[in-house]
């Protein structure tokens, strides 16, 4: 353990990902495919050698600014490591741009699933693989960052938690520590977590039915939110209702950061029981299908189809699937939902899709998106407002951490939110300048930002990531590690003071 403390971080990061290249070499070879096993072994031991002269050279290497360099290294992890992931890949596919492989690692490490491969079938299952295990590396890589990096940064949604936060002592240690004895820490206590969870799926999966490759991927993909699948989306004929339910009962691991809080004065089923966003995702989940259950049966009674039971409870569920999943940035469509459309007759509701992968999943969990406590500091601010409006001279309740997250968490909340809301704007500006229109670059726009990959291709009924020219990708990708690490981070490094 000593000797990972001395050395830098993204070394680290470059040691996992080439160790990580042995298991989709392992897969091929089991398989037979030598051509595909050999780039990844071969890769495997030449970034390994490279890793080992870099660790070499950068051992105990003095750093001036903690701080700095953990929040560089984040963007160099989601920015420049995906180049290292992606030579083996593109030699193991052969007719394909490195430019285009390494759109998919961004895409994957990122947890956003989106992908050029528009026919599944493109690529071997090997690929694939890859592709869930760089996603769900990804994952757990943004969710030690979020309480080791950016948490002591007030960064990633705490600056809304900071009036409210109750560090125990010996968080307030390792805050005032070394940022890597941090990272190793967290990494130590949540790891098993992360481990056993997807573990728990894929073996939960495998017993609704699933063929357990595909099994895996997908735990892999919706612990990590990455909403990447080897079929393209919940194939209808391998994935069931039953594993529906499996994968919706996991989707609320990226709601509340109490999940993997590490508190012990209570338990966590206390803790999620007071905790805001589980409030909020229920109250989302509740109403929110139920509207668009009733547009489905409106639909289905004023068109052709008949306003049977069935029909009438598989909208539902699909319509309580998808919310869910894209509200978490998954980006999963259940079959039902497919189903529900073609009952009713009614395209898909993009823009409350779209809306959904906004706001958002919890903080210090792997779900992109504004986050569920910014818009809740957001939602008691405008109350309290209302309020004032009918009572001038009241005073707020909730005692004095509750006005503290009214006042300052909502003001640096909807400075967040401008800041998110901006960045949209800037992609979608430049996707038209490539030729798109309107409709589809705000599509792919709000998939790249709030790492929803499956958002584009759901709302747009056809058109894919495929079909975007070299310039459009290379925004995208741009997009989507903005959207990974948030804007206040990128801010944060133009900042004079974090420099000094």
């Amino acid at each position: 353990m000593g000797v990972v403390l001395k050395l830098p971080l993204f070394v680290v990061l470059m040691a996992i990902g080439s160790a990580a290249m042995l298991i989709p070499a392992i897969h091929a070879a089991w398989l037979d495919l030598h051509r595909t096993a050999q780039p990844f072994f071969y890769g495997a031991i030449l970034f390994g050698i490279l890793t080992a002269l870099i660790g070499l050279a950068t051992y105990n290497k003095p750093t001036q600014n903690f701080a700095r360099s953990q929040l560089v290294t984040l963007i160099a992890a989601f920015a420049v490591l995906p180049l290292m992931l992606a030579v083996p890949m593109r030699e193991a596919i052969g007719n394909i741009s490195l430019f285009e492989v390494y759109f998919e690692m961004v895409s994957s490490i990122t947890t956003t699933g989106a992908t050029i491969f528009d026919v599944p079938s493109r690529v071997v299952s090997s690929i694939h693989l890859w592709r869930a295990v760089v996603g769900w590396m990804g994952g757990f890589l943004i969710l030690i960052a979020a309480v080791a990096i950016l948490a002591p940064l007030s960064l990633g949604g705490f600056e809304v938690l900071r009036p409210m936060a109750k560090w125990s002592a010996a968080d307030q240690v390792i805050r005032q520590g070394d940022p890597s004895e941090r990272i190793l820490r967290f990494s130590i206590l949540l790891f098993p977590i992360y481990v056993g969870a997807t573990l728990l799926l894929w073996v939960g999966l495998i017993f609704t039915g699933a063929p357990p490759f595909l099994a895996v991927c997908l735990a892999m993909s919706t612990l990590a939110t990455s909403g990447i699948s080897p079929s393209g989306g919940l194939n209808p004929w391998q994935v069931g209702i039953y594993s529906e339910i499996l994968i919706f009962l996991f989707m609320f691991l990226a709601v509340s950061r109490e999940v993997y809080s590490q508190e012990r004065r209570t338990s966590v089923w206390r803790r999620l029981g007071h905790d805001r966003e589980v409030r909020m995702t229920l109250l989302v989940v509740t109403i929110l299908p139920m509207i668009l259950f009733l547009r489905h049966w409106i639909g289905a009674l004023e068109g052709e189809g008949d306003a049977d039971i069935g029909g009438a409870i598989r909208a539902f569920w699909g319509a309580l699937f998808t919310v869910m999943s894209f509200l978490t940035t998954n980006g999963f469509a259940s079959h039902d939902w497919e189903a529900a459309r073609a009952w009713s007759g009614l395209p898909t509701p993009g823009l409350v899709l779209a809306g959904l992968a906004i706001t958002g999943g919890g903080v210090a969990t792997t779900a992109g998106g504004v986050k569920l406590l910014r818009v809740y500091a957001l939602y008691k601010h405008g109350t309290r407002e209302m309020g004032r409006l009918v009572h001038p001279n009241s005073i707020g309740r909730a005692g004095k951490l509750g006005r503290e997250v009214r006042r300052e968490g909502a003001f640096i909340a909807w400075i967040f939110f401008m800041l998110f809301a901006l960045s949209i704007a800037v992609v979608i500006l430049g996707l038209t300048a490539t030729g798109l229109d309107f409709e589809s670059a705000t599509a792919f726009a709000i998939s790249a930002i709030t790492t929803t990959g499956p958002l584009a291709e759901v709302a747009l009924d056809g058109m894919g990531y495929a079909d975007l020219s070299g310039v459009a990708q290379s925004i995208l990708v741009a997009a989507m590690v903005l959207g990974r690490l948030e804007t206040l981070a990128i801010i944060a490094l133009f900042n004079p003071d974090f420099w000094r």
